[in-house]
């Protein structure tokens, strides 16, 4: 089985650079978190095929999910990058090693690499372990010796070891020099109560090397938002053996960021620690870990992050159309992200010509964009939020640019799936508290020209190609937007059957002071997704339920428009028999 390698394969840098990732194990600690086995080894496969050296898997024996993890790993894993990794602990106080219970069971989990945790400071082997620093050191040079023993290649986490060290430099290594004279491969620095920073980091680490010659690694904890650059710093000072986790999840305020480090460590000191051809793998793989822990990726997170390459200022966007470089530190390609034009009122017509030429539209009369930017401004200081909203942006876009193309009579490209006619929610209150809403409503359907699969019924209630017609349902939901959302689809769902392949996925409420002085008004924005792809669209009224069908509106619309792009280029690109 190709998971029992002990070594990195197909990794540039072979064993001389460990990229090893812990969020199976520390990253599962973050709150919030809790992985079945099954998004373990969904999550595990993932690392591997990023090009990952060494996964963690999780703590054998103490942990039921985890020894389960390790048995399905055996036959189910087909690791062609990685090296799985079993945590545990060194045998209990006066006990031996191939007796202790725990260690048999990182054996048993047949990882073929094992990482041990040890104090290495002297408060914590007196007043946790209860037991002297002579054996504590014994007990790691024991089941390091017993591990070796038994054929599996062991690294040792020295936990709590920069505050070990600061207090009593002479126990922090005597802990080391236990593990490495029993046979371990590398001595792993944990920041364990990440309060490091990055200059007395890498102090400690040089004087580590310098006075030992042991193969160092690195393990930070983000308590003080340095853990990255703590990461980076013990390499630049000597650390070969780097400990992350996917976006950084972990205990408290997180672990290093497995992405980040990536990153910086590929683009900034060039370090090959990944396949070359699988660093533009890097947002993708990042949103898929998020994907697999249940949480919503990090629009700000360095490299990965949706607004990690987003430009909003309309200085910055001039600048971008003459040179990429002068508001990027690398290009977003490298690491498979990027660049976004961010559009609110502060654009200028810069930032509407860059996003025209990313949404790949045509600028036919410039007029159309000075037309553009007067709008988003207008709809900007109304409350609209296009930054948020890229998929009302685009339809809005659109919309300019085809009233241009049109001509004299004004009429629109991609005209909207439906205007509502009436509407109305209804909160209802049941006698134990709970409480739900119905939604009923009446829409004139909309169909252009073209737009994906719409039917007619036999009564003319749903529209003939490029005609119009009305329909309308009663629905109920858990909120006023859910119950909107359910009522359109029934109504929408003979007409344009199409629709169905979306989905509601989220959505948030907010009420706004008028910028006018008039009443209030609410902006809601809506995330919509099929089978390919998500987007986010938005609306804004003096009335919530009104604000949400403009949004919803938009979702659909924006989903017949891209659909129609795509049949357009497909059809472009296969030659006429």
């Amino acid at each position: 089985m190709t998971h029992l390698r002990t070594t990195p394969a197909e990794t540039p840098l072979g064993d001389s650079f460990h990229l090893y990732d812990t969020t199976l194990r520390d990253g599962a600690q973050g709150e919030g978190i809790s992985y079945s086995v099954h998004d373990k080894l969904a999550t595990a496969r993932l690392l591997d095929s990023l090009g990952v050296g060494f996964i963690e898997g999780g703590w054998p024996g103490a942990l039921p999910k985890d020894t389960a993890f390790f048995a399905r790993a055996a036959t189910e894993l087909d690791l062609r990058h990685a090296a799985l990794v079993a945590f545990g602990s060194t045998r209990k106080a006066g006990r031996r090693a191939d007796q202790d219970p725990q260690v048999r069971a990182l054996l048993e989990s047949h990882a073929p690499v094992i990482t041990l945790v040890a104090k290495t400071d002297r408060r914590h082997i007196e007043r946790a372990l209860r037991t002297d620093v002579a054996e504590n050191c014994a007990m790691v040079r024991d089941t390091v010796r017993f591990l070796r023993a038994e054929g599996r290649r062991v690294f040792l986490d020295g936990e709590h070891f920069f505050d070990g060290y600061a207090d009593d430099p002479d126990t922090a290594l005597r802990v080391l020099d236990a593990a490495m004279a029993a046979g371990a491969d590398v001595a792993v620095l944990c920041d364990t109560n990440g309060g490091q920073l990055p200059g007395r980091l890498a102090d400690t680490v040089a004087q580590v090397i310098e006075r030992t010659g042991f193969r160092i690694g690195i393990h930070c904890q983000d308590d003080t938002g340095c853990a990255v650059a703590n990461t980076i710093a013990a390499v630049e000072a000597g650390a070969t053996h780097v400990q992350c986790t996917g976006n950084g999840y972990g205990e408290r305020t997180g672990n290093a960021d497995l992405f980040a480090v990536i990153g910086n460590l590929a683009t900034k000191l060039d370090l090959p620690v990944l396949p070359p051809e699988r660093l533009p793998e890097l947002t993708r793989t990042a949103h898929a870990v998020a994907a697999t822990a249940h949480v919503s990726p990090d629009r700000h997170q360095p490299y990965v992050g949706a607004a990690a390459f987003a430009h909003k200022a309309g200085l910055h966007a001039s600048a971008m159309k003459v040179d990429p470089g002068l508001y990027q530190h690398i290009d977003p390609d490298v690491v498979g992200n990027a660049s976004r034009i961010l559009v609110t009122e502060m654009a200028g017509r810069a930032s509407l010509e860059l996003k025209c030429l990313q949404l790949g539209l045509a600028i036919q009369d410039t007029e159309a964009v000075t037309r553009a930017v007067t709008r988003v401004k207008r709809l900007e200081a109304d409350g609209w939020s296009f930054e948020a909203a890229d998929a009302s942006l685009e339809l809005l876009l659109h919309e300019e640019l085809a009233d241009t193309a049109a001509g004299a009579n004004g009429t629109r490209r991609h005209p909207q799936a439906f205007t509502p006619l009436t509407y109305q929610v209804v909160e209802r209150r049941a006698t134990d508290d709970r409480v739900t809403f119905e939604a009923s409503v009446r829409l004139r359907v909309e169909q252009s020209p073209g737009a994906p699969g719409a039917t007619s019924s036999p009564d003319g209630g749903c529209p003939s190609e490029g005609g119009a017609g009305e329909a309308g349902a009663t629905s109920e939901g858990e909120g006023p937007v859910d119950a909107l959302d359910s009522a359109l689809r029934r109504a929408l769902a003979p007409c344009l059957p199409w629709a169905a392949e979306t989905v509601l996925v989220g959505h948030s409420v907010r009420v706004l002071d008028s910028a006018s002085g008039g009443p209030a008004v609410t902006r809601v924005l809506v995330v919509t997704r099929d089978a390919e792809r998500e987007w986010t669209t938005v609306g804004v009224h003096t009335s919530a339920a009104a604000a949400a069908l403009l949004a919803l509106r938009d979702g659909l619309t924006y989903k017949a428009v891209s659909d129609a792009r795509s049949r357009a280029k497909t059809k472009a690109t296969v030659p006429n028999p």
